[in-house]
């Protein structure tokens, strides 16, 4: 063997044990990397994370609930130019590498050894999912290899428009959205189907730097970004120079900047809570629900308008006086207040404010705060003593009042809160004048237990005291139940369960839930109906006179508690039930003179006026049972129309004064 053979020998052997060596390396290398790698086996199920939205009764979006901002999408409803545009950008040989484009990872490698570190980006589009997926971000080799690694896994298991599609609904895009289907949402207020090559072109510029180039913070860049996809997708032959220019000139037209405010938050926290007791906080964040409620978005701008206009109208005295709060009082800042709303007969809730701002406080006094309905609890007893058998014509002696509390020395002496007495009276004129001794000596009348069961069947499951002050509202409720019991009687007697949820479907539109709520009779059609009668009376003569003015068939409440801390009017018409209270969280007293007809009642009316007030008016519905009769309200004996105190009232059939 001649020597320069010879030399050609040795060179052969070392290089191929070079090559050995390092092709050992290079296999050990990557079985140890792939010692710790995540198993891909199942991408088919794979669902990201998708946004849940929570919709108005008509359809319009009030709140979305998200981890990440992600709406997926099948590859069909991705327009071609946008996975084209993609493509030509970010992976030029998708779809003829084998999870790994060795040219382009080749050139990158020799950019990154002359850097000393990886700098330059070369990842395929399995490469980032692979990323995206199961891998960090940083910046190591050795993530580079488990990401080429798992590329190379996943490129065998799936085909091309699988991981495409994974691709598409998985890659972050700036400005908190992920996927194109939340992008071209976000920035264009469109379906990805109704987007533009231009804007096609933008959304696939973004995954390079997402933050650097979207278009609502750098619209400069993100232009200059679509003439270089718009480029690439020329030299890829996947557009004419013609459709290029026009795409190139197109205007940045974006979707104006999404509100940040959720309309009806305190409804949509309810909705919230619910939604987590269903179905737990992970489907709820990340599965992509459809929540259909019942909320009124009209009669929730109105219930809102009035709320903050009758609370910011308020002082610390019927004068007017906001500047220096008494000792002890509210101060105007803190007065708060609620509504709500439920159509008569389904339960379904049309309005719902819990307070002033829900940003500054969250606590929601329609169905968390327990306060104290004074007055405004005594319908409840009236109706155990109509449903027993008496009328509105029975009479009772309003006087002076003495009771020894049990086991106490202590005696109690209850008032009325005009200090003055009626002496014998209706129940019907008792109720108009909101009576304290009358309720007290009716309660006693029909006796504790009937009235307990007639609340509990009327939706009141808050716990009551078993003592006559419950005549007087001194047990604590919410006022959802409250406005659910009143709505009892104006829809016939018949409890209805309130409810804002109506439906929920999954992100493939499978419905996993629909409403069923519950309902009990409570009382009879007739009960129910002379309790509206006995009601009216309280707008046409009592302490809701203030009501009158709407013009319309109205019956409710109003109801005040010891030394002004509550202020309630619950109220209804023959298609809408609605109630307010207004208070201080802090419990302290509003001022002498802001009873429930003087800062609730307004909010009311005001409420009522603007939700009715393209609605015709309709008068209550009478059952079969019901006979009409002229009595003196004062006296109870049969009066014609003309005389002092007539008028016309509802009773029994065969209970009418004769």
């Amino acid at each position: 063997m001649t020597t320069r053979k010879k030399k050609l020998s040795v060179r052969l052997a070392v290089t191929l044990a070079v090559a050995g060596v390092l092709t050992g390396l290079a296999v050990g290398l990557l079985l140890a990397v792939g010692q710790d790698l995540p198993q891909i086996q199942g991408l088919e199920d794979f669902h990201p994370s998708a946004v849940t939205r929570i919709l108005s009764a008509d359809g319009r979006l009030m709140a979305e609930l998200f981890i990440q901002k992600r709406l997926p999408l099948p590859l069909d409803r991705i327009p071609l130019p946008l996975r084209q545009a993609m493509i030509a950008v970010e992976d030029r040989r998708f779809y003829e590498h084998p999870g790994l484009d060795v040219i382009r990872n080749a050139a990158a490698l020799l950019k990154d050894i002359q850097a000393g570190r990886l700098a330059e980006g070369a990842s395929t589009i399995t490469q980032q999912l692979a990323r995206d997926l199961f891998l960090t971000p940083d910046k190591t080799f050795s993530r580079k290899l488990k990401e080429i690694f798992l590329a190379i896994q996943i490129e065998g298991r799936y085909t091309k428009d699988e991981i495409l599609r994974l691709y598409l609904n998985q890659i972050y895009l700036g400005a908190g959205t992920y996927g194109v289907g939340a992008a071209a949402e976000t920035y264009f207020g469109k379906k990805p189907e109704e987007l533009t090559l231009g804007e096609c072109a933008l959304l696939a510029g973004l995954p390079r730097s997402p933050e650097r180039y979207q278009p609502l913070e750098h619209p400069r860049r993100a232009l200059a970004r679509r003439r270089i996809v718009l480029r690439a997708m020329l030299r890829e032959g996947l557009i004419s120079p013609e459709d290029a220019r026009t795409a190139r000139e197109e205007p940045l037209r974006l979707a104006a900047p999404a509100r940040t405010r959720t309309l009806a938050p305190y409804f949509v926290e309810h909705i919230r809570r619910q939604l987590l007791d269903l179905f737990g906080e992970n489907a709820v964040y990340k599965g992509g629900l459809v929540v259909e409620t019942t909320l009124d978005l009209e009669a929730q701008a109105k219930a809102e308008q009035a709320l903050l206009a009758g609370l910011d109208s308020m002082g610390n005295d019927p004068a007017g006086d906001k500047a220096a709060p008494a000792e002890g009082r509210a101060h105007p800042d803190d007065i708060e207040g609620a509504i709500v709303a439920i159509e008569v007969g389904s339960g379904r809730i049309l309005s719902w404010a819990g307070g002033r701002d829900f940003s500054r406080s969250p606590f929601d006094r329609v169905d968390q705060a327990l306060r104290q309905p004074g007055s405004a609890f005594k319908p409840v007893i009236y109706a155990a003593a109509v449903e027993s058998g008496l009328t509105q014509a029975d009479r009772i002696y309003d006087g002076p009042l003495v009771y020894r509390l049990p086991g106490q020395d202590a005696l109690w002496r209850p008032q009325n809160y005009s200090r003055r007495f009626e002496g014998e009276t209706t129940l019907r004129r008792a109720l108009e004048v909101s009576g304290n001794i009358p309720a007290i000596k009716l309660l006693s009348r029909v006796g504790l237990e009937p009235v307990l069961a007639l609340a509990v069947r009327l939706g009141l499951t808050s716990p009551l005291q078993r003592n006559l002050a419950l005549a007087l509202g001194a047990s604590e409720v919410r006022l959802l139940e409250l406005v659910s019991a009143y709505a009892a009687l104006a829809g016939g007697g018949l409890w209805v369960e309130p409810y804002g949820l109506v439906r929920v479907r999954d992100r493939q539109g499978r419905e996993i839930y629909r409403a069923a709520p519950g309902h009990r009779k409570a009382v009879s059609q007739e009960t129910a109906y002379i309790m509206t009668d006995m009601l009216t009376g309280v707008v046409t003569d009592g302490t809701a006179q203030r009501a009158k003015g709407l013009g319309r068939s109205l019956a409710g409440k109003t109801g005040t508690t010891d030394d002004f801390r509550d202020a309630w009017f619950i109220g209804y018409g023959p298609e809408l039930a609605a109630g307010v209270w207004v208070g201080a969280d802090s419990g302290r007293p509003l001022g002498p003179g802001w009873t429930g007809a003087r800062a609730a009642l307004p909010i009311w009316t005001e409420f009522m006026g603007r939700v009715l007030e393209n609605r015709p008016a309709r008068p209550f519905q009478p059952p079969a049972g019901i006979v009409w009769a002229g009595m003196n309200r004062f006296t109870g004996t049969p009066a014609r129309p003309g005389e002092p105190g007539y008028v016309r009232a509802a009773f029994k059939a065969g209970t009418e004064p004769k």
